[in-house]
């Protein structure tokens, strides 16, 4: 079973923020395979099916971005997860918005929620795909940047980067990490 879990904060107020794009990753995923994310089971909301023939769990963690570690590693326990299937996707502002970066392993950077997992599962060798929203200009804030909603602009970039972040799951699922990689990996174009 593979487990790809997306980072965000609950409730309304969020969706559609730079910091919720995990979130709506998982929500296409289970929109694309009609697995209903809506199960409430491990401090998140889940969902399982399978894509490609492969069982997944569809993992949104409920317990705030900065404790997202505490569901995932619950999670892990309960099903004696190889930590190599399990995937998080979450936003990052160390890449310029509309670019994806397909990790087999690493560090949490400066994402508080990635800290969270790498402090409750005690590795960072499980894969990740990170999703570029840009850094706030010089007179704005990093908390109200991320929890901002995303422009019309940035969100139609982010509708076409959660399409390919849909593709690069299927990848992972069919023929692994380093083939993702290497067919995901970098900026969207736009026409």
């Amino acid at each position: 079973m593979f487990v790809f879990a997306g980072l965000g904060n609950p409730g309304k107020q969020y969706d559609w923020t730079r910091h919720n794009v995990g979130f709506e990753c998982i929500d296409y995923l289970s929109v694309l395979y009609n697995i209903p994310v809506a199960k409430a089971k491990f401090k998140a909301l889940v969902g399982e099916g399978f894509i490609e023939g492969e069982k997944v769990m569809l993992v949104k963690p409920q317990t705030y971005m900065n404790n997202s570690g505490e569901s995932l590693r619950e999670i892990v326990d309960y099903f004696n997860l190889s930590l190599d299937r399990l995937v998080v996707i979450y936003d990052d502002i160390d890449l310029d918005l509309g670019t994806i970066r397909i990790r087999s392993r690493g560090s949490a950077g400066t994402h508080n929620g990635m800290r969270s997992i790498l402090y409750h599962l005690e590795s960072e060798d499980f894969p990740r795909i990170r999703i570029g929203i840009g850094k706030p200009g010089p007179q704005q804030d990093l908390v109200s940047y991320v929890l901002g909603k995303l422009n019309d602009d940035e969100r139609e970039i982010m509708t076409e980067v959660i399409k390919r972040v849909a593709l690069s799951v299927r990848e992972i699922i069919v023929s692994g990490v380093d083939m993702a990689m290497s067919k995901f990996n970098g900026k969207i174009n736009r026409v």
